[in-house]
């Protein structure tokens, strides 16, 4: 193939005919790309050749799985990356639109090893990119990523004979049947069911019906310019509309779902977002009953009742904290037989005999609800209402250039790890330790902590922080690590703070 050259650019003719790739393209465990700004078509092409060629470098069976989701652009990226598939003579299974779990599930559905799933997740509209992986139900990590864009850049896409495709139809109507089974609620459950014009449109509300939820529709219809808001459920916009339409309908609760299915965000029926490390500690108390002794994984992000909770101490819980992204989530699940595993974002990752380990946005709702029915005699604002009393913040975002992002962050985590050594104070109160096994969580000796990272996703820094105390305390470990964050002047704005 032609190697990619930096020249090629929107609206010339070379665009029509040549690879572009911006480099930073190529995530911790995501591809993902401003469309066409940073990928043309015979990019997506070059990159379907460049992991069709991964495939065969590493002895896997040249069998995938793909799919895409609702945008309008994403078919003919799809289309344009199973070309460079086939060329690489990789037989292509075309799924069809999809969300994410969707396609992780038809890699053991159809019994094939790898997963090509053409999504942008819940970035905005003008955003594109790949969900892959080819050791079910993992998706790609560091290591891969940097092979494959190694491949791809370098221009060593290799073409294959024996590259096929084929249509394959009824994919959605077993994963739905998957999730739901033959269980029905034997409790009346009312939900609004929060979907935002996006992808999980086509799934959700079936899925609340097949089990005998009484669904109140919130933005179900199809609409790939997401007229109401990009569908998040992590940004408070989302969490915010939910709430209101749990208030004027009295529902028990709204669950809601991001453009690609894998997320599931809660409010419940007082209508109170309930950020998704919480509704994990919930979840991990209820499974907890069934599984005793098990293990739970968190991501940095999340709060720190995973450890502390007693009575998740009380039924032998073991909590393991790790980095945060879909990628390391799933890999840290497989690797230390969790049961489950959570993610502040509102990935939540759910192994045998539950789920499969994989993403699925689908089966917390359907497991969020067979907790319910388990629960007959509790609302969800009692289960929350039950948790330890924490204060947190949203995940708030500074902005930070892609290009700069990793050496702003070695910087802010060196002088957090010496404020250790110095032995300075943070929000007035002794620092206990700084884990870095993802960013810098500094954790406070009660227990309270601030986190900074760098996305992975997205040109920005992450920040969270969490008082076992109060408010005021919340506020201050902030204004601490904000004041941290100043010292680089390549920080800009957050996208919302508290």
């Amino acid at each position: 193939m032609t190697k990619p050259f930096p020249e090629v650019s929107p609206n010339t003719w070379s665009f029509l005919r040549d690879p572009m790739i911006k480099p930073t393209g190529f995530r911790e465990y995501d591809a993902r790309w401003k469309y066409p700004e940073e990928i043309n078509l015979p990019g997506m092409t070059a990159l379907g050749l460049g992991l069709g060629t991964q495939m065969r470098k590493r002895g896997i069976e040249p069998v995938i799985a793909v799919g895409n989701d609702y945008r309008d652009y994403s078919l003919a990226i799809k289309n344009a990356l199973i070309l460079g598939l086939m060329q690489a003579g990789i037989q292509v299974k075309d799924i069809g639109p999809a969300v994410s779990p969707m396609a992780y599930f038809a890699q053991f559905h159809l019994n094939v090893p790898a997963v090509a799933m053409v999504t942008a997740s819940h970035n905005p509209n003008g955003w594109t990119g790949v969900k892959m992986g080819f050791d079910r139900p993992l998706t790609h990590g560091p290591d891969e990523m940097s092979e494959l864009r190694d491949i791809v850049l370098n221009g060593e896409g290799a073409p294959h004979e024996g590259g096929s495709y084929e249509f394959v139809d009824g994919v959605r109507e077993a994963y739905i049947d998957d999730l739901v089974g033959d269980f029905k609620m034997s409790r009346p459950l009312k939900v609004v069911c929060a979907t935002g014009n996006g992808t999980a449109s086509a799934f959700a509300p079936e899925i609340f019906e097949r089990m005998g939820v009484e669904v109140v529709p919130s933005h179900n219809r199809l609409d790939y310019t997401f007229p109401n808001y990009n569908p998040n459920p992590e940004a408070m916009e989302m969490l915010h509309d939910m709430a209101d339409t749990v208030k004027s309908s009295g529902a028990d609760m709204a669950l809601g779902f991001d453009g690609d299915g894998d997320r599931c965000g809660v409010v419940d029926d007082e209508g109170e977002e309930i950020f998704a490390d919480k509704v994990g500690v919930i979840m991990a108390r209820d499974l907890a009953k069934l599984y005793p002794n098990a293990t739970f994984v968190a991501d940095v992000k999340s709060t720190g009742l995973f450890a502390s909770d007693p009575e998740l101490q009380a039924r032998g819980v073991k909590a393991d904290y790790w980095k945060t992204g879909h990628s390391h989530m799933k890999r840290r699940v497989k690797e230390i037989n969790a049961l489950a595993g959570f993610e502040k974002s509102g990935h939540y990752f759910l192994a045998e005999p539950i789920g499969r380990g994989y993403d699925c946005g689908m089966r917390v709702a359907v497991e969020i609800c067979k907790l319910m029915d388990r629960n007959p005699d509790k609302s969800m604002s009692d289960l929350r209402k039950a948790l330890p009393k924490t204060w947190s913040t949203p995940t708030m975002s500074p902005y930070a250039a892609d290009t700069e992002k990793y050496d702003i962050l070695t910087r802010l985590v060196e002088r957090l790890v010496a404020k250790v050594d110095e032995g300075e104070t943070f929000a007035g109160r002794t620092i206990k330790e700084v884990v870095t096994v993802n960013g810098a969580r500094v954790i406070l000796d009660n227990g309270s902590w601030g986190l900074v990272r760098a996305s992975s996703n997205t040109p920005n820094l992450v920040v969270v922080c969490e008082s076992s105390e109060s408010e005021e305390e919340m506020r201050a470990i902030f204004t601490d690590i904000d004041a941290v964050i100043r010292t680089e002047p390549g920080v800009g704005d957050y996208d919302q703070t508290i």
